[in-house]
């Protein structure tokens, strides 16, 4: 899709990204780690951050400016720890989430406890130009692919779905009629916390410069690689590695069937003592394991 074409068919961009989302919720990421392509906002000794971005529209021949994957981050009992990706984000079935379900349905309060710790993350990456980071001004006006969580992706859902009449349904992909998005991060119970984030005004970016958006549009990622099959390891694979840090010898691993079926894993609410972790949270604390973790 030509800048052009992107231009003209931006009236009903809003209400197929909504239905997009719908559609996900009722029912690959390569690693990010090392990856130069993304960025992360960069925190202060106290915990406290600010950026703003702009999220940037797919590339041309992708439909969603977004790409939803899960994976799994916890140590076992050998002290090695499991940092795979989920193949229920390509609609397999996954070996932790099945040891999940059947952990979580002995109806064992400890076993609950670790279903809990071995739950799914759920992450969404974007194309994002970066405005302003007062950090790392280098990286301004730059493109990057931008990971984050669900409580980000539920701000993006809410200007899309405006909650009351006065207020009007904002596309934030959207070059033309899109709004800056302002990073406010805050250390709150030990947690960091981004409820403070918020999106500007309507605005066109670069003033509907289309030179400038043109140059901008050119550098936008594919989002394809995040849920291509080919991209995450095999049921064997990851079996054989939940088993590894399981300490458990379970000899050959059949593969899983393609077609996923229904896995009863709950999603998680109960919070730890203090406060519940977000997913921006968990990446943090989880990021300096992810190498030892693909090297084990």
């Amino acid at each position: 899709m030509s800048l052009s074409n992107l231009k003209s068919n931006r009236g009903s961009s809003i209400d197929k990204l909504v239905q997009a989302a719908e559609a996900v919720s009722s029912k690959a990421e390569t690693k990010s780690y090392g990856d130069d392509r993304f960025w992360k906002p960069t925190r202060d000794k106290a915990g406290n951050g600010y950026a703003v971005i702009r999220f940037l529209p797919p590339k041309e021949g992708e439909d969603l400016p977004w790409a939803r994957y899960w994976d799994h981050g916890f140590q076992g009992p050998t002290g090695m720890w499991y940092i795979e990706n989920s193949l229920t984000s390509i609609g397999q079935d996954d070996p932790v989430s099945e040891a999940n379900t059947l952990l979580w349905n002995s109806g064992r309060d400890e076993d609950k406890a670790t279903a809990r710790e071995r739950k799914r993350r759920l992450h969404y990456v974007s194309n994002i130009l970066v405005v302003s980071d007062p950090s790392n001004p280098e990286n301004e006006g730059k493109v990057f692919l931008y990971k984050f969580g669900k409580k980000i992706f539920d701000k993006i859902m809410d200007v899309m779905q405006p909650q009351f009449q006065d207020e009007d349904p904002v596309n934030p992909y959207d070059f033309w009629e899109g709004a800056d998005f302002k990073i406010k991060i805050r250390k709150v119970e030990g947690w960091v916390n981004y409820d403070k984030s918020e999106f500007g005004n309507q605005s066109a970016l670069f003033n509907s410069d289309e030179e400038k958006l043109e140059e901008v549009y050119a550098k936008v990622h594919s989002l394809a690689d995040f849920t291509k099959a080919e991209n995450y390891k095999t049921y064997a694979e990851l079996k054989a590695k939940f088993n590894k840090v399981l300490g458990v010898d379970a000899g050959p691993v059949a593969e899983a069937p393609v077609v996923a079926q229904t896995l009863a894993e709950p999603t998680y609410t109960e919070a730890p003592a203090g406060a519940a972790p977000t997913a921006e949270a968990e990446d943090d604390t989880l990021s300096y394991f992810a190498k030892l973790a693909q090297e084990s």
